[in-house]
């Protein structure tokens, strides 16, 4: 009922509030014997961190995860595997002055209306801080998908508000603060436009691309545990996250069916249109999905809003806030698609692990 568990076999809770003594997760149903330790974890949880640089905000947490049940000898033993992440670097203080008013574009008002009580510091459970324990939880699914498929992932920003990114680099998405798959003439126009809207005040979205390579055919359960539904259904669960698109999404609207149903060759699939699913199938091509991200809700600038009795009032929300929360959202990306991708591997080899067929697995891109 809570709505703090992703997951059927492979379940993640999610637990905390931004300003609480932590954050962190229960993963149940990871299978034993795989080699884990924080050392899997942390690199992930450095990518997504807080502070890394003047774009996102400057609240200063170290995001050390701590194992403190599921390993024993380095190795998972079946059972329930808990994630700490504590929070060290609080300035509740911040939110003094939004506790009796609702801050225009972000869950306080809903929150409030639902549960009759709210914790106004960072948004608490609303708070863009819940995505660190996905990342950790993702991270011990990825390594499972990495050793059972060899399944990777990948994610880089394509567009900071009005600003298109193309994916050109994909080497060069570590070595800049925006996750993008470009070359640094793009690079510094983006560090000049959100110098720009930084000193404004103000927010602006972002889209996202996110990629599972060497993805098994298979996982996906019809009709309403389809794998693409699970997968648009984990990323709408993200903070600010509007839109999730498969393959090529909205642009499926002006194809003609000659052009997007990718043909089949003996030596692989000609496209991948449909972004590795088929009937909620995966395909065994590389799993294609696009995130809108929202501007980020809490700025500086005076909004129209009201108080707890419904009386007009100003709000301007202070504080160290991302100007566009997409920025560190590509390690969020890749963590829940690979939860949803091991969740779904663990229900195929349960239902369908003995089935075998004739015909031959098609390579995911056909040669040239």
């Amino acid at each position: 009922m809570s709505g703090s568990t992703l997951g059927l076999l492979f379940t993640v809770t999610n637990f905390g509030e931004s300003h609480g003594p932590a954050v962190g997760c229960v993963i149940d149903g990871c299978p034993p014997g795989m080699a884990l330790s924080e050392a899997d974890i942390q690199p992930d949880l450095d990518r997504r961190r807080p502070g890394t640089s003047r774009h996102v905000t400057q609240r200063n947490e170290a995001d050390q995860v701590e194992i403190l049940s599921g390993v024993y000898q380095g190795l998972t033993t079946g059972t329930p595997i808990c994630l700490l992440i504590r929070n060290t670097d609080q300035r509740s203080k911040d939110y003094g002055n939004i506790a009796q008013t609702f801050r225009p574009g972000h869950a306080d008002y809903a929150y409030w209306h639902k549960y009759g009580v709210r914790d106004p510091r960072g948004g608490g459970r609303s708070s863009a801080r819940l995505t660190a324990p996905t990342v950790a939880a993702g991270a011990v699914a990825k390594k499972w998908l990495q050793q059972q498929y060899g399944t990777t992932f990948r994610a880089c920003l394509t567009a900071i508000g009005e600003v298109e990114i193309a994916v050109d680099d994909w080497s060069q998405v570590q070595g800049n603060p925006f996750f993008a798959a470009t070359g640094q003439a793009k690079v510094d126009e983006l560090e000049a436009y959100m110098d720009a809207l930084r000193k404004s005040g103000d927010s602006v979205g972002a889209r996202l691309y996110v990629e599972a390579c060497g993805v098994p055919v298979g996982l996906g359960e019809p009709l309403y545990d389809k794998l693409d539904a699970d997968i648009a259904y984990a990323m709408m669960g993200i903070n600010a996250v509007k839109g999730v698109e498969i393959g090529d999404g909205f642009a499926v609207v002006q194809q003609k069916g000659s052009y997007h149903g990718d043909e089949m060759l003996p030596e692989g699939f000609a496209s991948n249109h449909a972004g590795g699913v088929l009937g909620g199938i995966s395909t065994g091509q590389d799993l294609r999905v696009s995130l809108a991200i929202k501007p980020t809700s809490s700025i500086r600038l005076e909004r129209r809003s009201i108080d707890l009795d419904g009386q007009p009032t100003i709000v301007a929300t202070h504080g160290r806030h991302d100007p566009c929360v997409g920025i560190r959202a590509a390690p969020i990306a890749e963590a829940t698609l690979a939860l949803v991708l091991i969740d779904h591997a663990l229900r195929q080899r349960a239902q369908c692990g003995d089935v075998t067929v004739a015909t031959p697995q098609l390579a995911a891109q056909a040669p040239g």
